[in-house]
């Protein structure tokens, strides 16, 4: 019986076939799964309807099963009509996760066409397609170390 929050097997199965510096992204409902991964990527879809599963219910799963090293996430636009002056209220959800399950790590926002060539190194094994539909909800998690308690 698992102990972990996590309890999808593909995605359990998937995470337990990886390594260090594996990479793991949780996309939100406007991200082109199909098309923007890395080449040894499985896609597991949990958009169900819209809002339903969410982006930092997925990394509460996959906080509470493995070690992560870093966590970024996509930069949003500071120019044109898509800009924001501050960062996304999804952000604060992330840094609140990640503070609950123990982890000291800082959010890395990236640039959107850095992001991209980020999730489509070989490193990249897993991309869960959530349906959340808050933007800039993107977040590439790197798996760390065991370290035994």
């Amino acid at each position: 019986m698992l102990k972990h929050q996590l309890i999808h097997p593909q995605i359990n199965a998937i995470l337990g076939q990886a390594g260090h510096h594996g990479a793991i992204l949780i996309a939100d409902g406007n991200y082109p799964a199909s098309s923007k991964k890395g080449p040894n990527a499985q896609v597991v879809s949990l958009n169900l309807m819209p809002g339903v599963v969410t982006c930092d219910q997925v990394l509460k799963a996959i906080l509470s099963a493995i070690p992560i090293e870093r966590a970024m996430t996509m930069m949003y636009e500071t120019e044109g009509p898509y800009a924001l002056t501050e960062d996304p209220p999804v952000w604060a959800e992330y840094r609140r996760t990640l503070q609950e399950a123990g982890s000291r790590l800082e959010l890395e926002p990236i640039e959107k066409w850095a992001f991209y060539d980020a999730v489509a190194t070989p490193d990249h094994i897993l991309t869960v397609q959530t349906a959340d539909q808050q933007r800039y909800a993107n977040v590439l998690l790197h798996i760390g170390v065991r370290m035994d308690d």
